[in-house]
């Protein structure tokens, strides 16, 4: 076994896959016992599967043959978790070829099939015998996770199996890789599943207007490269920028319609990444304060505060609480985004003396020793529990939780860690103690700024590829490795500070290596075997 995957055998206990064998130096490490991992075609030839039920595994004949040289693990982007070489031919896609699903997969599978077969040119049928030349896409019941699949390549035919539809999908995604980089899927069993669950990419429509179609590009680009999540911050302080029908009059020009969130969001649900939708509250509602002005935080000499609403005010919870209920609908995905942070009387040296009235307000509320910080607090856990009835996990940003306090953040939202340069800054170990549950988005290395304003520096693949691992939540040191099962994943976002900074396709060049190397350390946690010049090699010839 040679190249980037024959590494991780470590991690097969933790997998739950027992003893399965693993690629070491070119032969199989079983048990303790070395042996060589060949298949027998006689002449070289393929069998012709006969007596092959159409989800049965491909066989391994017993002899060795000298015809073809061990296998070498496939190149793919990320990497895979485990390669079992073997002696055959492999595959490759030829006219004849056919994506075949069974019967009773047909429901769950015909997607996954069809989007395949068209990247591959080759055929689409349901419920036939599969050939050689064939790829069969199956489902099984075995204890693997939802992502989890196998990948095996032999008797000049493939079969992707896994327990979800989500996991065949992604062996999809691999073997359309294998294909694109050498032109042949190689002999052998590929055993692969992520390290995090949560990989996402967030993008902020609001300060600048993305197109539809681009946005679409983004989604068929993440989901090749194993990415299940897309983050849209589509409210802040330059623009609303999503069709409304509870509140036109906060919507900007130009903007998106619903059709269009709809259409993006179904690509999105087809390709197996879930859509997370965020209006950030109680700042960022500078649109929304533009129609409703009298919403607006004001401190005690009347200086409004820019983006922030006024809290104490009914009237503020319930608009975004309606909003909340819109849009609830039009994101049916697992997660919401509740935003919380950069609250500008929080941002104050002295809030309860600065806004008098959010003292008042959260004294009356949460009793004569609570602060601003509880009533922000309260604000948070209230549309938290708004959304909560529609079954989405929740999410906010880690600057709208604080230490101490009255009022404590509702224990069900995660928190998403990417600073810690604010006012009254807690390391995100304060977080991890706590057993909160955080998703990485270290502003050091995943956040790509338009403009690079605030010392902010475009992000490489490079740096993420190299130094950043999901345990660097804050700056570049990485947190203790036993808190690495509460690190749910991380996001790279691109943030539109100066929006005219850049166009489309300079964004979309811009991150396209940011991107993939993000992809290859949240689905594969052992450092990369290639060095960043091979990476890079690799992506150019994947596309």
């Amino acid at each position: 076994m040679t190249g980037q995957h024959g590494r991780r055998a470590h991690r097969g206990g933790r997998r739950g896959r027992g003893a399965t064998a693993a690629v070491v130096g070119g032969a199989v490490v079983a048990g303790g016992a070395v042996v060589l991992a060949v298949t027998l075609w006689p002449g070289g030839g393929a069998s012709d599967g006969g007596d092959r039920a159409d989800d049965s595994p491909p066989p391994r004949a017993a002899e060795p043959s000298p015809t073809y040289p061990m296998s070498k693990a496939p190149r793919t982007i990320p990497a895979v978790a485990e390669h079992e070489a073997a002696r055959g031919p492999g595959w490759k896609p030829g006219p004849e070829g056919e994506v075949v699903v069974a019967k009773k997969d047909a429901r769950q599978l015909a997607d996954e099939g069809r989007l395949l077969a068209g990247e591959l040119k080759l055929k689409y049928a349901e419920g036939k015998k599969a050939g050689p030349g064939d790829v069969t896409l199956a489902l099984n019941s075995g204890g693997a996770g939802p992502e989890a699949y196998t990948l095996d390549v032999g008797d000049r035919r493939v079969r992707i199996t896994a327990t979800d539809d989500a996991g065949v999908f992604y062996g999809t995604r691999t073997l359309k890789q294998m294909t694109r980089a050498d032109g042949t899927a190689p002999e052998g069993v590929v055993r692969d599943e992520p390290a995090k669950a949560q990989r996402g990419f967030m993008l902020d429509i609001a300060r600048k207007h993305f197109s539809a179609e681009w946005i679409e590009e983004r989604v068929r680009e993440i989901a090749d490269l194993k990415y299940n999540q897309l983050g849209l911050h589509f409210s802040d302080d330059q623009a609303f920028r999503i069709e409304s029908d509870e509140h036109p009059e906060v919507v900007s020009e130009p903007h998106l319609t619903k059709a269009e969130v709809r259409r993006i969001v179904k690509l999105a649900s087809d390709l197996h990444v879930t859509v997370i939708p965020e209006i950030d509250s109680p700042g960022h509602l500078g649109a929304v304060i533009k129609a409703h002005p009298d919403l607006q935080l004001v401190d005690a000499s009347g200086v409004p505060a820019r983006g922030a609403v006024d809290i104490s005010k009914p009237a503020a919870g319930k608009i975004v609480d309606e909003l909340l209920a819109e849009y609830a609908e039009l994101f049916p995905g697992a997660y919401w985004h509740l935003g919380a942070d950069e609250y500008r009387a929080l941002m104050a040296s002295d809030p309860e003396a600065s806004y008098p009235q959010l003292a008042r307000a959260a004294q009356q509320r949460y009793g004569g020793a609570a602060k601003v910080q509880d009533l922000a607090t309260g604000w948070l856990n209230d549309r938290a529990d708004k959304v909560r009835p529609t079954g989405k996990k929740l999410k906010a940003w880690n600057d709208g939780f604080f230490r101490g306090g009255t009022v404590q953040p509702a224990k069900d939202i995660e928190v998403e860690y990417w600073t810690g340069k604010e006012i009254g800054a807690r390391e995100p170990v304060e977080y991890l103690d706590a057993g909160r549950k955080v998703v990485n988005l270290n502003d050091e290395y995943l956040y790509y700024v338009l403009g690079e304003p605030n010392e902010f520096t475009y992000p490489t693949g490079k740096r993420i590829y190299e130094e950043w691992t999901p345990l660097v939540l804050r700056k570049t040191q990485p947190v203790a490795e036993k808190y690495d099962g509460q690190i749910l994943g991380a996001r790279f976002a691109v943030w539109c500070d100066l929006s005219e900074s850049q166009t489309q396709a300079q964004v979309a060049d811009g991150i396209r290596m940011p991107l993939r190397a993000l992809a290859q350390k949240v689905w594969d946690d052992r450092k990369p075997a290639l060095s960043w010049a091979e990476f890079q090699d690799l992506a150019k010839g994947l596309g």
